[in-house]
Parts: structure tokens; sequence; C-alpha cells
């Protein structure tokens, strides 16, 4: 028989929109049937995944109906969740670093460059953001994700076209297996989203965040710029930093952590990414092939080169796989995450010819931005296939 998830995950106060669902999904024939991975072969993964899309309630809708198994269209397969037991930050080894951005400027350029260069991730210290609003920006994007789902309903939506979107995975329907978290997304540059489309607990916090980031971002990236050998200003006048999104993540208690992802393994497509967490733990990193805990330091940022970067630095900067587990605390994890991104999409991308020489040809083609970017939303998050499809053959770079 197949399995509802209607009336085994859903609690009664989300009865009302799974009716509206119903409605909605009484003329509904699925396309595909998957089997489980116990064989059952009458299990529908595109119906049950269709069905728990237009109920609006995400994984946190799941866990307040007091769920204690999750549903089969979450669970990872086994080559994606094997290594989880394994230990991370191996003995020995060494640990993502930590900046303080008060420094000598010379030498806070050379700690990037060497982080962005041997990791792709640091977290910086002494970036002359207030605690206060650190604490505050966490604090709405919490409050809107713990609204009664009725509320949070209303912004539930893939489409972009306002700016504002809110759901359970953008790559829900093409993915072999949903992550545990509930996403925010807001468009913030060149086109900001409409203001009055953006959910009223975070509104605010969200555009003093942005006022924030676009300082910060041009401060990072000038320095890395700096790292490179070029002007610190040479990203900038590509639009570097002139395309802007934040996805805020919400992950959950999962009652079945060791069976689910809350995002995984990935690397970001732009120039450079920014990232704002509370103190739960749940993010890793990879480096030299084995996973580390990023452990998350008061007051701190962490920050994570992109795919164009490293392609645009001709690979001195690396841009890394890293991944978030599923929850196993009560506590909820929360991360804001900025994406800076170039703003003219349709203009060519490569290798900056500065740092092209003989002894290090090109080792990326040319491609747009619009190119590169609608491959990676038209696919699931998979490591480093994307940018390992732009890179030169041996006969391209002679």
């Amino acid at each position: 028989m197949p399995i509802s998830i209607t009336s085994h995950f859903f609690s009664p106060s989300s009865q009302i929109l799974l009716g509206r669902s119903r409605r909605r999904m009484k003329n509904f024939q699925p396309k595909s049937a998957f089997p489980a991975a116990d064989g059952d072969i009458f299990y529908d993964r595109a119906k049950e995944v269709k069905q728990f899309d237009e109920s609006k309630i995400g994984v946190k809708g799941l866990v307040d109906s007091g769920i204690t198994t999750i549903p089969r269209f979450f669970v990872h397969p086994p080559e994606v969740i094997s290594d989880l037991k394994k230990p991370t930050n191996p003995a020995g080894s060494h640990s993502i670093p930590v900046i303080s951005l008060s420094g000598d400027r010379s030498v806070v350029v050379d700690q990037i460059r060497r982080a962005s260069v041997e990791f792709g991730f640091f977290q910086i210290i002494d970036h002359g953001i207030s605690a206060d609003v650190l604490d505050r920006t966490v604090a709405a994007i919490k409050t809107f994700n713990e609204q009664p789902i009725e509320v949070k309903a209303r912004h539930y939506q893939r489409d972009m076209e306002t700016g504002v979107a809110f759901s359970t995975n953008f790559d829900l329907y093409h993915s072999k297996a949903a992550s545990w978290r509930d996403t925010l997304q807001v468009r913030l540059g060149p086109t900001p989203a409409e203001f009055d489309k953006i959910p009223e607990e975070c509104r605010r916090e969200v555009m003093e965040w942005d006022r924030e980031m676009v300082k910060l971002g041009e401060t990072l990236v000038g320095m890395m710029c700096e790292g490179l050998g070029l002007d610190a200003g040479r990203l900038k006048e590509l639009t570097c930093l002139e395309g802007r999104v934040m996805a805020s993540h919400y992950y959950p208690y999962c009652p079945q952590p060791e069976l689910t992802m809350g995002l995984t393994s990935h690397t970001d497509p732009g120039i450079l990414t920014v990232v704002l967490q509370n103190q739960v733990r749940g993010l890793q990193v990879k480096h030299e092939g084995a996973w580390f805990d990023l452990k998350p330091e008061p007051g701190a940022i962490i920050i994570n080169v992109g795919d164009l970067f490293q392609v645009m630095s001709n690979d001195e900067y690396k841009s890394v796989e890293h991944r978030v587990v599923g929850n196993p605390y009560r506590e909820a994890r929360v991360s804001i995450t900025l994406f800076f991104s170039p703003s003219t999409r349709d203009s060519l991308f490569g290798p900056l010819p500065e740092l092209i020489s003989e002894e290090k040809p090109a080792v990326y083609k040319s491609f747009t931005y619009r190119e590169f970017v609608t491959r990676f939303f038209s696919k699931e998050l998979d490591g480093k296939t994307l940018i390992n499809f732009f890179k030169c053959s041996d006969s391209d770079s002679h």
C-alpha cells in the first residue's frame, strides 16, 4: 500500500492547509514511481514529494507534528551518509583558520591569502559589526521560522519573481533525496526584492544585514585581490560584488540525523560567501579528503571562496566542498548566508589575464555567468562537478 504522509506526518494544526492541498491534488497523476530502499515498488516518491510541498508546512511543520521517523524521501542513499560516523578533524590535522581583521593590513592580507589557498574557508573576528547586530539578525530569522504554519504558509513559494522565496530545498523535485532544512531566500542586489514581500518578522534585520555585508564584502574581496597581486578594486570594477542573494537556512531537530543531511556536499557558485550562524554545530568543510567540523566561534563570521573566484584566480584560491549534517540537537541551527556574484550575467568570465602566464596557462575556459549559474540550478547540489565542467582540456591550454 502507498504510504500517506498526510496521515502519518502532519499534525492536526496543519489539516486546514492539507485540506487545500488535497483539493489541488485531486486530479494529480504521478509521473513516475520510485522503489524505496527496501524494494517497495508501490512507493511513489514523486507523489509524496509533491504532496509535502503543496502542504506548505516545511520541515519545521513535520517536527512540530511530533514525528519520530523521517519521511522516505528525506532518506539519503548509503554512499552519501556512509561517512557520517567517521571521525572529523583527524588527529594532527589543522583547524579552519580564525583571522582578526584588526591587525596590520599586510599581515591580514597574507593570512587571508593563505587561508584561501589552503582551506578555501576561514572565520573572521574584529570585523566591526556589533554583537547586537549579529544577535538581532539570527533572532529575527529564527522568529520567522518558528511562526505558526498558517503564517509561514503565506510566504511559501519557489518562484523568486518578487525577489523572495521560502521553501524546503530549491532542488526538492530533482534531488536524489531531500535535506532536513527550510530556507528563506531574499534577492538584495542589484535589483532588490519588493520590500513588503520580505516577511515582517525579519524585514528590517535583513536590510540592515545587507548594508553591513556590502561594506564587509568590499573590504574582504579587496584584501583577497591584493593577496593575488591585483589592485584591491579589480573584482569590484567587474561588478562581482553587485549581485547579492541571502539564503537563511533553518535546520530543526531531526529524529533520525544518521539517515539524512541538512545540506548535501557542494561548492558555492559565486565569488564569495559570507555566513552568520548561531552556536549550534553542523557545518563541515572538506580538507585533504577529510571532513572538518567548523566549530562556531562567538562573534565570528564564516567566509568561503566561491567557484567563480577560483576560476578568476586561475586556481590559486580554492572553492571547497562543504555540507551540513542532520541536526541531532533540540535547538535549531540557524545560518544566514549571503552570496556575492556578478551583476553582469551576460559578460564573459574566466581566469584574469594578469594571472595567466606561460608557466601557468589558463586552467578554465571563459563563459557567461548566466550559463554558469543556470547549470548550477538545473542540477542537484553535488560536489565539484560544476566547476570541473568548465576546465580546459590539454588542447585548450596550448
